[in-house]
């Protein structure tokens, strides 16, 4: 069956989108200094989330694309993959001992929220997030944990849509608590807002960077890799170099 939106994102070459996601993280501010990349080799990196989490840890997926170019700057981590499809704050937090810290790892990188708002009553409402959210953080870093957090992507690609406008504040609480915890950032959000204004006016909407509003697709995962990535210290340089593997 004919799909417009894959048709045209079968039509825009892959360096485009690399292009694009490459513009975009240059807006993206991170703890990290740039160039100098601070996961060790050998080093190992939980992943902490939810269903776009999970699928980070298949081929393409934002996850593996970290790795891959970490790897091409002879870094050569330790995944722990703990994604899980729903979940939310209270979930991550009620498993972070058995999915994350028995592994003792040595990053965590944390992308929660998306659920909390989008499963509306059934969701976590604001300030039982910061107390979740805080905790996952205390508890990582209590364990030695060094932890970056990553702003929630947007839901249905419409940042004026009344889900996006409920989500703005638990973002802005994960910046205020980066710095207040001195944990990386990784702003996501703001990466996906300017990405999406890079598509033409008359491209269809709502799958430039998901397949189904919330779920990366692979501009979408390649966007979230290099925010996570510049965020633990590699160059816009390095990311073109490890891109052109991802095609």
């Amino acid at each position: 069956m004919f799909n417009p939106t894959r048709n045209l994102l079968n039509l825009i070459p892959i360096q485009a989108l690399l292009m694009v996601c490459c513009l975009v993280t240059n807006i993206n501010s991170t703890e990290a200094a740039s160039g100098k990349i601070v996961v060790k080799n050998g080093e190992k990196i939980a992943f902490l989330g939810d269903s776009i989490t999970a699928a980070g840890k298949r081929k393409g997926g934002y996850c593996q694309l970290v790795l891959a170019a970490l790897k091409d700057q002879g870094v050569e981590a330790v995944p722990v993959f703990a994604g899980i499809g729903g979940h939310k704050s209270n979930q991550m937090l009620a498993r972070l001992e058995r999915d994350v810290l028995r592994h003792k790892p040595d990053w965590m990188t944390l992308s929660c929220g998306v659920n909390d708002v989008w499963h509306g009553k059934r969701g976590i409402d604001l300030p039982s997030y910061k107390k979740n959210i805080t905790a996952i953080v205390d508890q990582a870093q209590e364990a030695g944990v060094k932890v970056m957090l990553l702003t929630s992507t947007m839901i249905r690609e419409d940042q004026s849509n009344d889900l996006n406008q409920k989500l703005a504040p638990y973002n802005e609480f994960l910046k205020t608590l980066a710095k207040e915890k001195k944990c990386l950032l990784a702003d996501l959000n703001a990466d996906m807002q300017a990405a999406l204004k890079t598509f033409p006016a008359d491209a269809p909407k709502g799958k430039q960077l998901t397949s189904d509003g919330v779920h990366m697709n692979k501009a979408g995962n390649i966007m979230m890799a290099r925010g996570v990535a510049k965020a633990f210290g590699l160059t816009d340089k390095q990311l073109d170099e490890s891109a052109k593997k991802w095609e």
